[in-house]
């Protein structure tokens, strides 16, 4: 039975993944800060690090054959200062080198290490979608990504098999941008911002769980890919197709204007209001296929296709 290490298991994306590894017979050891953490499920347990300290549990590393790296301060939690920007960039760098020098200092069996990144690596798309080999931007997220990209491709010299995810918009009812953009709409507003028309990357947290699952089953899927469904939205239609799933007809379209979410969240509005239509076509082209490859089946799913 082969042991996967995950960081960052306890967020929306590590839950869902822990589960899906354990179901078919995977032993999962997360990695918290939290000292005495358990789990009902005995194929799930817990170990301890703590990056600030540069401290890990070798045991822990030591039986791991893949790990997954999902670590990192939430990008839209907090509005950008100077100081969050720089938490948001040394929370992934950080704790990818600590995995780097931990693996470095003492024998492992580790396989593969499987890293989320961001389709925040590219910029405003000209009409196109963006393929892996497009080049990076060149604002914050651009530049975090590559910075964390670039922390996970050094183990190469370790002599370890990579695979980073550039993830969309991840679309689940527990938590990320979904669980936000359906708040407003539990008093029948269905909030779209700007003026709706920039491109939204998304994808299921089913399908992204499975894309792991796939890079781990895969010995031979190696390298970098973006981790979108195949067919990108604008903005508008992904709210007013939430809305029409969950409330049927009894919502009302409201516009937030560019301005206002301007001042609201200072630079971060550059990336809500940005258009990125990402491609899809490197990770098909593996033989992987999505169970929600468009955004109503998508809503529905999350939704149970029944206005409530």
């Amino acid at each position: 039975m082969d042991t996967v290490l995950i960081t960052g298991g306890t967020g929306l994306v590590g839950q869902a993944l822990s589960k899906l590894l354990a179901d078919v017979g995977y032993r999962v050891i997360i990695l918290s800060r939290h000292n005495g953490t358990t789990s009902d499920n005995e194929l799930i347990s817990y170990a301890q690090w703590d990056v600030s300290r540069r401290t890990i549990d070798i045991d822990a590393l030591q039986q791991a054959d893949y790990i997954v790296h999902l670590a990192g301060a939430n990008v839209a939690d907090k509005r950008w200062t100077a100081s969050r920007k720089k938490e948001i960039l040394n929370s992934r760098t950080h704790s990818a080198a600590l995995l780097y020098d931990s693996l470095e200092k003492h024998p492992n069996k580790v396989k593969k290490v499987i890293s989320a990144s961001a389709t925040g690596y590219y910029g405003e798309d000209q009409g196109h979608a963006f393929i892996e080999t497009d080049a990076p931007a060149t604002d914050f997220l651009g530049t975090t990504c590559v910075a964390w990209e670039e922390s996970i491709l050094k183990m190469k010299q370790l002599g370890k098999k990579i695979v980073i995810l550039r993830t969309g918009i991840v679309l689940s009812r527990e938590g990320g941008a979904l669980k936000e953009f359906y708040k407003p709409l539990k008093f029948g507003f269905a909030t779209i911002l700007g003026n709706g028309e920039q491109y939204i990357s998304w994808i299921h947290l089913h399908d992204l769980v499975r894309l792991y699952l796939s890079a781990i089953v895969n010995h031979d899927l190696e390298g970098i890919y973006n981790a979108v469904a195949p067919n990108p939205v604008q903005h508008k239609k992904l709210v007013m197709t939430m809305a029409q799933v969950a409330k049927g007809k009894s919502f009302l379209p409201v516009y937030v204007p560019s301005f206002a979410l301007k001042l609201a969240l200072g630079e971060m509005s550059i990336e809500v209001l940005k258009s990125c239509q990402a491609s899809s076509s490197k990770i098909q082209g593996t033989g992987f296929v999505f169970s929600y490859p468009e955004i109503k089946g998508a809503m529905e799913k999350i939704f149970g296709g029944n206005p409530q």
